[in-house]
């Protein structure tokens, strides 16, 4: 496969049930990068069947990793993918056009996001189209500082694509509730640093309202009972956030 002048940074620690697909998809870039923070399953063995660029770093917060994935890149465009997701055929030929294109005016492309949940597109609640920036010159893009929540920003001028990025959440309710203690934590320990603060009360009103925001307003209850699993997870991960914020707040008081 003739490859085309374009990075790939990914950042992994046990991701072996999804890494190949998600590498397979970008077979085509001139360099893939993965930053690994202590993976103890096959994620480094599948990555080193593809040529990967592999790199072992202690683990810093998603938008720390995810540039330190960037700094190590040396193609001309950069492509940041996370481990769940894939460029289906049609995108990887549009990537390919802009990353061969020496006219190219824009610094940087979103793509709209399709994410999967339970083997169920998801297209409520804010879940479709969830445009993300991605692509972006080397010169022009790196991630926000955020240990959560990050995001990719963009110095120039920002093209919207049509194309989209297909992402495969986790599906399963034991990994889901391991995933929300940690970005709960993570999100209550940003929102510490920033001078918010929160009660108990205060943490169930937001995980009240989030349910029926997500629910009803923006109509999750059309994504069937996925859809209701996510309004859930979603109010419960918002609840332990706050409560967290409140318990932070009261132990950094001097209190128990």
């Amino acid at each position: 496969m003739e490859k085309v002048p374009l990075s790939v940074a990914i950042i992994t620690k046990n991701e072996e049930e999804n890494i190949r697909q998600c590498l397979q998809s970008v077979a085509f870039a001139g360099q893939i990068v993965i930053v690994d923070s202590g993976s103890t399953d096959a994620t480094l063995r599948i990555a080193s069947e593809f040529n990967c660029e592999i790199y072992s770093e202690e683990w810093r917060g998603f938008g720390p990793q995810k540039q330190s994935a960037i700094e190590k890149c040396r193609e001309p465009w950069i492509l940041v993918l996370d481990a769940d997701e894939r460029i289906p055929a049609d995108t990887a030929a549009v990537i390919e056009k802009i990353a061969n294109g020496s006219d190219v005016g824009e610094a940087g492309f979103s793509f709209p996001r399709k994410n999967y949940f339970q083997e169920r597109w998801i297209k409520h609640a804010g879940w479709w189209p969830d445009r993300i920036v991605r692509l972006f010159r080397k010169e022009a893009g790196r991630m926000s500082t955020a240990v959560v929540h990050e995001s990719v920003e963009v110095q120039g001028k920002l093209g919207e694509l049509d194309a989209v990025i297909e992402h495969y959440t986790e599906s399963r309710l034991s990994k889901i509730i391991q995933k929300i203690d940690r970005y709960s934590t993570l999100g209550a320990q940003t929102a510490y640093q920033e001078g918010k603060k929160s009660s108990t009360g205060g943490a169930f009103m937001r995980a009240f309202f989030t349910f029926v925001q997500d629910y009803f307003f923006r109509l999750g209850m059309l994504d069937g009972m996925p859809g209701l699993t996510l309004a859930v997870t979603d109010s419960i991960n918002k609840f332990f956030k706050y409560a967290k914020l409140s318990e932070l707040t009261r132990i950094n008081r001097g209190g128990k």
